[in-house]
């Protein structure tokens, strides 16, 4: 039995592996895509070279196997029709009421939109796109208020774009 660590070459790269514990007496190839290529390519080529294999998919009886193989499943090679339902269950709407903010200024339509949200959205915004810019901050909010709402199914009036 071979050692439980002991690496291996690969007949196809001639690199050193480290097996599959499973098959650390069998496995004569590594894990690169070219390598599991030549592989499979070397498994066709042996199983061919077998007495009966060559012609295993040619000839009338070999359709006939394979026609009536088919007959017995007839959705086998066929995808779904139906659409798939999500694995996110529908979401109950939220409803919100935006605080209004007192200022003695007045306040632009740029600012009209960070300062109607919640200050952690706003925050959390800010962190994620590494900006504390107003304007790079309303552009992402309208960004993720316009997916949660094709997320939720709303279809209300779209954000105002940024002047």
């Amino acid at each position: 039995m071979a050692r439980p660590n002991a690496k291996c070459k690969c007949v196809h790269c001639k690199k050193l592996f480290l097996p599959d514990y499973r098959n650390r007496g069998r496995q004569r190839f590594c894990r690169e895509p070219a390598c599991r290529r030549e592989s499979q390519r070397e498994s066709q080529r042996l199983w061919l070279s077998q007495s009966g294999n060559a012609d295993y998919f040619r000839g009338p009886e070999n359709t006939a196997r394979v026609q009536a193989w088919r007959r017995q499943r007839p959705g086998y090679a066929r995808r779904p029709t139906q659409t798939v339902e999500p694995l996110q269950e529908t979401c109950s709407e939220q409803v919100t009421t935006p605080e209004e903010l007192k200022s003695t200024h007045p306040v632009s339509p740029l600012q009209d939109l960070c300062s109607s949200q919640e200050p952690l959205l706003v925050g959390l915004v800010a962190t994620f796109i590494d900006s504390p810019l107003q304007e790079d901050i309303a552009g992402h909010l309208r960004h993720l208020i316009a997916k949660g709402r094709e997320i939720l199914g709303h279809h209300a009036p779209p954000v105002p774009p940024s002047l």
